[in-house]
């Protein structure tokens, strides 16, 4: 953020289960199994509303909010001294306070320690690849960086029929696991002598439908 909070409980990516809830929560209650997320929704605002956004006016993204949307107040603290909030979800902690729009309640019998990257990860390269990128049925697309967030854009572009998917990444050994959610080729940008565009450019005769960049690296952004 632009003016640091500290001190405060970081983590943005969690699976738990509710143990209370507050005055006028209905959708939620004790012992429901949920993923929070630091991409709220209020479910009422335009944003909310619309196929074409997910910035919710009430929940959006916030690094400068240290506590919660009704009074600003931490809901934590230590010897009687605050510790501020962290987008909404702070998940480094054994419990938490959140907004109820900034939970999602899933099958109570998906493991809490597998589906935990779902709650940011796993849908941030689906949703991507799915709902901006949007490969139409056998064109190609490269996915820079295969990751949590990597796999789940190679996952959306099989699901959009995408004929062949290509995934970078400076780390061979992922090839074989990337296989599973639909990478077809690999390229290891440290394996070739020329910029990996080129590399790619030349596989494809002039270049990839799409590419969806997942790594937050500028340079990869660039190539």
């Amino acid at each position: 953020g632009q003016t640091p909070l500290f001190p405060r409980i970081f983590g943005h990516e969690a699976g738990g289960i509710v143990e209370s809830v507050g005055e006028g929560v209905t959708d939620l209650q004790p012992g429901d199994h949920v993923l929070p997320i630091f991409t709220g929704e209020c479910g009422e605002c335009p944003h909310c509303h619309s196929e074409e956004s997910n910035m919710c006016e009430l929940l959006r993204i916030n690094t400068e909010r240290g506590g919660m949307i009704l009074d600003g107040e931490s809901r934590f603290s230590i010897n009687g001294k605050p510790i501020h909030h962290f987008l909404g979800t702070s998940t480094f902690s054994e419990y938490t306070v959140v907004h109820s729009g900034q939970v999602v309640k899933i099958n109570p019998k998906a493991p809490l320690d597998k589906v935990c990257i779902v709650s940011c990860g796993l849908t941030t390269g689906l949703g991507a690849t799915l709902n901006v990128a949007k490969p139409k049925k056998g064109q190609s697309v490269a996915v820079f960086g295969l990751g949590a967030v990597g796999l789940g854009a190679a996952e959306g572009a099989r699901i959009a029929g995408a004929s062949r998917i290509i995934g970078v990444d400076l780390n061979s050994k992922r090839f074989e696991e990337a296989k599973k959610f639909g990478v077809t080729e690999f390229v290891n940008p440290k394996e070739h002598n020329k910029p990996v565009q080129q590399v790619i450019a030349e596989m494809t005769n002039g270049g990839v439908d799409r590419s969806v960049e997942c790594t937050g690296s500028v340079q990869a952004m660039i190539q």
